[in-house]
């Protein structure tokens, strides 16, 4: 079985012969994937300084917020599916966390910068649930797997964020955080799947992602909760 557009083939041996099939539009350095990386570590280094701030910590410690923020799904990411890990091969990804949380700091303090957290965190979910999945497709991972890797890439680093920085995690919101990662991620190997080329699925997967989220914040959407039990008189 073959996913074509993307980066795997199960020959008849079964998972076992698992032969990875690279698609350039994975892998050349000036196609958008490379680009929606670095906008994703950006974004959520941002979220991470953002988060910092909340607490009014130092310089120090907003780097190393925006840091562990950008990097760390990627980093359990790459991990699971035998990688290099991304940010160890090249440095330029530490140094845009630390370039935003840097900005961030000598903007200071204004009203709308926690409006911002969650802005850019919506941006972040959907751009860099697409880019997990991508990647893990680009090592021959499963198509469904690779859904799992998009939502990891997106969530882990933020689940972190809010431990280190003593605030209620994503994984126990009602809001549609987890949610919009995994739409993104899924629409965009349903799409390649299809045959769809690189740039019209993503587009179309970041916007997909961002839009829920989007309207999780603007008009409170949320997934049913489980039913309460019925009590007694």
């Amino acid at each position: 079985m073959v996913w074509r557009g993307q980066a795997w083939r199960y020959r008849a041996g079964g998972p076992a012969d698992l032969t990875p099939l690279i698609d350039a539009d994975l892998t050349r350095p000036e196609t958008v994937l490379p680009l929606l990386d670095f906008a994703g570590v950006a974004v959520f280094a941002a979220t991470g300084a953002l988060a910092a701030a909340r607490e009014k910590h130092d310089l120090v410690t907003f780097a190393f917020f925006g840091a562990i923020t950008g990097v760390g799904g990627g980093t359990l990411r790459d991990l699971l599916i035998g990688a290099p890990v991304f940010w160890v091969q090249d440095w330029r990804y530490i140094a845009v966390c630390v370039a935003a949380a840097t900005a961030f700091w000598m903007l200071g303090a204004r009203t709308w910068r926690f409006r911002a957290l969650l802005w850019l965190d919506a941006v972040g979910l959907a751009a860099y649930g697409v880019m997990g999945a991508a990647k893990a497709a680009s090592y021959g991972v499963a198509p469904l797997i690779c859904v799992v890797m998009g939502v990891l890439t997106a969530c882990f680093g933020g689940v972190v964020r809010d431990v280190l920085a003593g605030q209620p995690s994503i994984l126990l919101r009602r809001e549609l955080n987890i949610t919009a990662a995994l739409l993104s991620a899924g629409l965009f190997v349903s799409l390649k799947a299809l045959s769809v080329p690189t740039w019209p699925a993503v587009g179309v997967a970041v916007a997909a992602g961002f839009g829920l989220r989007a309207g999780a914040l603007k008009w409170g959407w949320s997934l049913p909760a489980f039913p309460s039990a019925p009590t007694r008189n």
